[in-house]
């Protein structure tokens, strides 16, 4: 009967009861001896499989200082562009803002006229609306030319983003010629204009010729060298220590010219084909001396160089 008997096994039961079923998923023996560890110390791989834990704290940090080296590298690059074109916006003329640097302005000014003068002179000149490449003296001739009350314009401030200021100097009068119903002035360095935002000038050019001028003649008679010679030899007058009150064009000629001067009770003549110094030096020198010599004559002449004729 034993031989139909079942062998009993030579396992010892506390062997058998020590026994435990061990899972291969336990985080606790991962890292046991003989088992295959899963994952990747690769910063750059990304599975569901991989575990994060077993990057060391050397590599991770290494993995945050190359990242951190790219981001700085990125954003010196970004400022780098950016400082050069923010220059070139800060310094770009998009609109214009007038402003008129002189004192004694008694009139209202159409300033928008002044900034379509500046405008289309940028519009003819594109890259003056860079302002570190701008012009300023051919903006100032190309303004005076279209408007001739101009003396000079100059760049101002930046007012905003693309909004630049100008500063437009007007010419101040010193003396002032109506002719057939057109107002003229000159100012102390020669130059004649038609507005004028100043008082009326003092001196007052009265025109006793007697020449009638018909429609198209009032240019000559007005023109640019009468009238700077006038307005030259007020201002050389006024340094001189006299003062103009009256210029008369006498009859029969607009090439000679008569000055009433507030000092003396005489005229004095002149002659626009003779420099303007020359004549009022003459002219100084002659009053002065009637003036020691305390005569007082009807009139000085001073057209002719290094004489003075007198009545």
């Amino acid at each position: 009967m034993k031989m139909f008997s079942k062998k009993k096994s030579n396992i010892p039961r506390r062997r058998i009861a020590q026994k435990v079923e061990e899972t291969p998923s336990s985080s606790k023996h991962i890292f046991k001896r003989n088992r295959t560890l899963t994952g990747s110390t690769s910063s750059r791989f990304d599975s569901t499989s991989s575990n994060s834990d077993l990057k060391s704290p050397r590599t991770h940090a290494h993995s945050l200082s190359i990242q951190r080296r790219k981001i700085s590298t990125i954003l010196i690059i970004i400022v780098i562009l950016a400082i050069p074109i923010w220059f070139l916006i800060s310094n770009f003329t998009a609109t214009v803002d007038v402003n008129f640097s002189n004192t004694g302005i008694s009139k209202t000014i159409d300033i928008k006229k002044y900034q379509d003068a500046i405008q289309d002179y940028l519009d003819q000149n594109p890259i003056g609306r860079l302002t570190f490449i701008l012009d300023q003296s051919d903006l100032s001739g190309f303004v005076s030319a279209k408007l001739p009350e101009v003396s000079a314009v100059t760049l101002g401030r930046m007012v905003g983003i693309g909004d630049t200021s100008f500063d437009v100097t007007l010419r101040t009068p010193v003396a002032g010629w109506q002719i057939n119903g057109q107002q003229y002035y000159v100012d102390s360095n020669g130059y004649s204009f038609r507005t004028n935002y100043f008082a009326n000038p003092s001196v007052q050019i009265i025109d006793n010729s007697g020449i009638t001028y018909k429609l198209g003649s009032t240019t000559a008679i007005a023109s640019n060298r009468f009238l700077s010679f006038v307005g030259l030899v007020v201002t050389l007058t006024r340094e001189s220590g006299y003062t103009v009150t009256q210029a008369l064009l006498p009859p029969d000629t607009t090439r000679e010219l008569e000055l009433r001067l507030k000092e003396t009770s005489y005229y004095v003549k002149l002659s626009i084909d003779r420099p303007a110094g020359e004549q009022v030096e003459d002219m100084v020198n002659a009053i002065r001396y009637f003036a020691s010599h305390g005569q007082s004559p009807q009139y000085i002449d001073v057209r002719v160089s290094g004489k003075a004729f007198y009545k």
